[in-house]
């Protein structure tokens, strides 16, 4: 078992050398194609001699392929370049802004999978009642809104009419409360969904039938025969929606003003800051790889009979 976990975990670490190795790749070729960053950055009375400088201080005088060798060298020392915007390195920028974005993913990840699967499974062990009916109505609901009108409904409810919480920023614990509840109606929904799901096809199966009829305890029955054996697919979501609740932050940022990599993104882009851009995306990129990564090696414990590829 751990020679086989073993193979698994270093399989995995060069997969993820080698799809990090095709997304900086392409981020460097889709941003260098999407026009002159000095151009963009230089002040508008810059002369001509003054915009060579610029471009001959940041690399981009030099041809295509030197440009990449050289990012390429830079970035496996962690250097994606100097920010146009912040005069400082790229990474130290995007890295002051992760906390927040991780923060934000993690409260409505650990909000999601609170609520979801114990009432996911409430909702398959009491299928077809008022409760079932009404709360897997919710879910269809929260899947298909999006997430900037279920932000905007919260701050009309919470903050114009009731007043409870500050309508957008950041800096104390009632900023956090709409931006993770913005964030966790999408995420709950869908792992409610596959819980229940998961569940009604586990309690029909054969051996989870002969095991209630044995009378074990409850929460044995409910840990060890139906959460255990529905767990992988919740898991692959759980895992997905992490991913999903990271790329959301963006547009859920936005809304609420929240110093996070899904805004310092967007004025980034409209900049055209492509040290920034690369190291959100490619730090982004990381994040996803390693998630699916860890998701993988969460099979083999959870079922090693799985052979994951």
């Amino acid at each position: 078992m751990m020679h086989r976990l073993a193979v698994l975990i270093l399989a995995k670490l060069l997969r993820i050398v080698v799809v990090m190795a095709g997304v900086v790749t392409i981020v460097f070729l889709l941003l260098r194609l999407s026009g002159d960053p000095v151009s963009a950055v230089a002040p508008p009375d810059a002369t001509v001699d003054d915009i060579a400088a610029l471009r001959k201080a940041y690399g981009f005088d030099q041809p295509l392929h030197i440009q990449y060798v050289q990012f390429i060298g830079n970035i496996l020392v962690g250097d994606f370049g100097t920010s146009f915007q912040y005069s400082r390195p790229a990474i130290s920028v995007v890295m002051s802004r992760v906390g927040a974005t991780m923060t934000l993913a993690v409260l409505a990840m650990a909000i999601s999978i609170v609520i979801a699967i114990p009432v996911g499974f409430i909702c398959a062990r009491y299928r077809n009642r008022p409760f079932d009916h009404a709360l897997v109505g919710f879910a269809v609901l929260g899947n298909t809104a999006p997430t900037f009108f279920v932000g905007i409904v919260l701050i009309l409810i919470f903050s114009v009419w009731l007043r409870l919480t500050p309508t957008s920023g950041s800096g104390s614990f009632a900023h956090l409360i709409l931006p993770v509840a913005t964030l966790a109606v999408a995420s709950t929904a869908s792992l409610l969904r596959m819980t229940r799901s998961e569940v009604l096809e586990v309690l029909g199966k054969p051996f989870v039938r002969t095991a209630r009829a044995q009378r074990l305890p409850r929460i044995r029955f409910i840990l060890a025969y139906v959460l255990k054996n529905a767990a992988i697919p919740i898991v692959t979501l759980a895992g997905l929606q992490f991913g999903v609740l990271l790329s959301g932050a963006i547009v859920t940022e936005t809304v609420f003003g929240w110093p996070g990599i899904g805004t310092l993104a967007l004025e980034a882009i409209s900049r055209r800051d492509y040290a920034v851009v690369q190291a959100v995306v490619c730090i982004t990129a990381f994040i996803f790889v390693a998630l699916n990564a860890v998701i993988d090696v969460v099979y083999q414990l959870l079922d090693p009979r799985i052979a994951v590829e």
